[in-house]
């Protein structure tokens, strides 16, 4: 006899003292997922058998099994569980975690039961319990589907307990194993000849696409449009071949329930859908009510990567089954009150989501799609004369047709300037940058930020950064290579070559570093475009990658119309009014004076000033017999060291007058409307910028190298030794491609490998003597790596988020996040 229970469900086993509930748990279920009272009040009272700690352990055995059931772990209750009390306190606790209840009942015979007790000493009561008990049980057989078990199993005798098997089934909504592509279509409602059109443009032909591809429409295929059964006839047999998923709506809902003989409303489109259907044949009827009425009211697809539910469906409900999970997929969550158009006011559960899952949905009509926090409603109003959109999975392209005419006026007008998501899509608030957050990236999953990252992020964007408006993105830190063990080097390329080597990363190009600063520069074509897409004037900015500003206002501008006039032909080209370009602004003076004027042209000063007189003293006390051999070496030593380190920041400072002498070195396309380019290679970027000429613009030397081919390697190796002995900073190493996937997951972007004398501004000017190397050797990578990665990952997600046109508190979301995270105690010298 099979026994099926739901993947997500609470079991629980209700049977008198002796029936062998506890043998038959132990027999189908793991150890992990039974939780016995026996068990609880020993644990409560060291003894299984003390009834008086009955109240204690069922309190934890609720507890624990709560914790169980909002894991969505399938958890079996070891009890009698003949009273109707104790059955209604477990079905509640299943309701509160919205998983299916099913009882399976062990109804042997009272002699059976009594002879198992009896041969255990620690059960003392007499017969007459397990009668009380039994006669329990059979009172309460009639009543357990009506007391709330969804599933109810019933084993009369010891053969069925005996020859039982359980079956765990995913629940009908979990489709995990469905990975797509996926074509997901907003509200129909009745538009039958725009439903066809839609389907051409995606490429399917009588319902079938030639890729395989499957169509999931999120609900109400009827009402309100002049042909809602010719939408049913088209969505019916795609479903059933096999090459449409169909969620429930609100409406399909109301449909069933008329056709049921309920009474309803018939209003908001109902009157059309009957009369419609009334014209059909009873046969087509019957096909509709039953297709209807069997819809499930949301899917898990692709691994719980992707939800569709008719009105959206916060994550706490993905794959889970209740009354509330399906009213809330249905019709959302409301406040409980109308607005002056006597419609329920929602509440806009899409602002605070923060799942994983994307989760695409309709129910509420808007004029144009927009992502809010990884969700994306797809009603656009195609009966009341807009246009009917649908996404592509996993591509995330949207693809709309318009309306033929507005088929039915809407109750409340489509209204371009309602914010999605319950709010201004420009505003910031103060709750999406406090406390603690968890950012859902494409590319590296959830990137967390502590609550006091958050506050001191919050310092710096508040005080210094330039408008954040203008903040599209902030640059991740860079890791250094593995450090070497080569004599006198710290870094050397032969590691970061390594690195990539042991990542599977064959193709490399290293990128001669630049001394200067961090820049993002954000330039518009013109004014006009920075105010309609950036909400604000100036026509762009130019900031540093902790979001300050380098210049005056007024140098900004002039500095942003030298980039504005050198990039036309990219603007034209790119089919954009923005550009978002990562570059080197030179020279390093130029944002860090103050900083070698107060630090490291102090320290060089102090040191010339004070080592040759010590020199010249320790060789006094030497002449005069002293032995002072050593320190008079060590002493020189430093002295020479001392040089080398005044000529080491020198050489990347020269007078600077305004902007007279300052120049940016672009070496990365980032975004442009409606495209960001990480998926391109650092070749494209390069070729890109290189467009941008001028005295303003310095061009970034480059090296391929196969990191697996020896004579490349030595090549690149020979590169870097030639780029430091000239002067230069050092090179960083890049996956050619760019945004890479090695054998351990997300590569690192890049790596630096910084020249000998460049060292000494990081770690001093003695850093070469050897027991400093020694030291600086045992130097710890991987935190600052880790540090790398998340904000990589963070920067790609503004990316995508700004080139698709999301909220600017999208975007913010992430780069506050990268700023937030910069606050973490790492060694800032790597």
């Amino acid at each position: 006899m099979k026994l099926t229970v739901p993947e997500m469900s609470l079991v629980v086993l209700v049977g008198a003292s002796g029936s062998g509930k506890s043998t038959f748990a132990r027999t189908h279920f793991a150890p992990t997922q039974v939780l016995s009272s026996d068990f609880f009040r020993g644990l409560v009272a060291d003894d299984e058998n003390d009834q008086s700690a009955s109240a204690d352990a069922f309190d934890t055995l609720h507890y624990v099994a709560g914790k169980r059931l909002a894991a969505g772990r399938l958890t079996v209750i070891d009890a009698t569980n003949v009273q109707r009390a104790s059955r209604a306190s477990l079905v509640k606790l299943a309701k509160e975690h919205d998983v299916l209840p099913t009882a399976i009942v062990l109804d042997l015979p009272l002699g059976v039961c009594a002879a198992r007790n009896a041969g255990r000493p620690d059960r003392d009561f007499g017969e007459h319990v397990i009668r009380r008990q039994r006669g329990e049980l059979q009172r309460s057989l009639k009543s357990l589907e009506r007391e709330g078990f969804r599933r109810v199993h019933v084993l009369r005798g010891e053969t069925e307990v005996a020859e039982a098997e359980i079956a765990v089934e995913p629940l009908r909504n979990d489709k995990r194993e469905l990975i797509g592509p996926f074509d997901v279509i907003g509200d129909v409602h009745g538009c039958a000849a725009e439903l066809e059109e839609l389907l051409a443009e995606l490429g399917y032909a009588d319902g079938v696409h030639p890729e395989g591809r499957t169509a999931v429409f999120v609900g109400d295929l009827v009402d309100r449009g002049p042909d809602t059964p010719g939408v049913l006839r088209r969505v019916m047999g795609m479903a059933s071949s096999g090459n449409a998923l169909v969620v429930c709506g609100n409406h399909e809902q109301k449909l069933v329930r008329a056709l049921h003989g309920r009474k309803v409303n018939v209003a908001h489109g109902l009157a059309e859908s009957l009369e419609q259907l009334g014209a059909e044949t009873e046969e087509f009827r019957r096909q509709a009510h039953e297709f209807c009425d069997g819809l499930i009211a949301h899917y898990v697809l692709d691994g719980g990567k992707l939800v569709v539910a008719h009105a959206g469906l916060p994550e706490r409900y993905h794959g889970r089954a209740s009354g509330r999970v399906r009213s809330m997929a249905l019709y959302g969550d409301t406040t409980g009150e109308t607005d002056e158009y006597g419609l329920p006011v929602r509440l806009p559960w899409a602002r605070d989501y923060r799942g994983s899952a994307m989760v695409l949905y309709g129910h509420t009509p808007t004029l144009e799609p927009e992502w809010v926090n990884n969700t994306m409603c797809l009603d656009t109003g195609a009966v009341f004369g807009g246009k009917l959109t649908a996404l592509r999975y996993p591509e995330r392209d949207v693809v709309s047709v318009k309306a033929h005419q507005v088929w039915y006026e809407p109750t409340k007008p489509l209204d371009a300037s309602r914010p999605l998501g319950g709010r201004e899509p420009a505003v910031l608030e103060l709750a999406d940058v406090t406390g603690k957050r968890v950012v859902q990236t494409m590319q590296h999953g959830r990137v967390g930020v502590s609550a006091e990252q958050s506050a001191a992020a919050l310092e710096v964007m508040s005080r210094f950064a330039v408008d954040p408006r203008w903040l599209a993105y902030l640059p991740p830190t860079m890791a250094p290579c593995s450090t070497s063990s080569r004599e006198d080097y710290l870094e050397y390329p032969e590691e970061a070559f390594a690195e990539y080597r042991a990542a599977g990363v064959q193709s490399v190009l290293c990128e001669e570093k630049h001394m200067g600063s961090r820049a993002v520069v954000l330039v518009c074509r013109d004014d006009d475009v920075a105010y309609k897409r950036f909400g604000v004037q100036g026509g762009g900015a130019v900031y540093t990658r902790t979001g300050r500003p380098f210049f005056s206002t007024a140098q900004n501008l002039e500095l942003l119309a030298d980039v504005r006039s050198a990039a036309a032909g990219l603007f034209e080209e790119l089919d954009s009014g923005w550009l978002l370009l990562d570059a080197e602004l030179l020279p390093w003076s130029a944002k860090a004076g103050s900083l070698i004027s107060n630090q490291y042209a102090s320290v060089g000063a102090a040191a010339q000033a004070v080592l040759p007189a010590a020199v010249s003293a320790l060789a006094t006390a030497a002449a005069r017999g002293i032995d002072v051999t050593d320190l008079l070496a060590r002493t020189a030593s430093r002295e020479s060291t001392v040089d080398s380190y005044r000529a080491a920041y020198r050489r990347y400072c020269w007078p600077t007058t305004g902007l007279d002498g300052v120049r940016l070195a672009p070496f990365q396309l980032l975004a442009s409307e409606g495209a960001s380019y990480h998926d391109r290679p650092h070749s494209w970027h390069l070729s890109m910028l290189e467009k941008l000429a001028g005295p303003r613009f310095q061009r970034t030397r480059t090296l391929a190298v196969d990191v697996l081919d020896e004579t490349s390697v030595a090549a690149g190796v020979a590169w870097w030794e030639e780029l430091t002995a000239a002067g230069g900073e050092g090179m960083v190493v890049k996956p050619a491609a760019n945004l890479t996937r090695g054998a351990r997951g997300l590569a690192q972007p890049g790596v630096k490998v910084r020249g000998r004398e460049y060292l000494r501004i990081i770690y001093g000017p003695d850093y070469t003597l050897p027991e400093n190397l020694e030291r600086l050797r045992k130097r710890g990578l991987n935190r600052k790596r880790m540090l790398a990665l998340r904000e990589y990952a963070l920067g790609l997600e503004a990316l995508e988020r700004v080139a698709r046109g999301e909220p600017l508190w999208r975007v913010h979301e992430c780069v506050f996040a990268v700023l937030a995270l910069e606050s973490d105690p790492v060694d800032p010298r790597l």
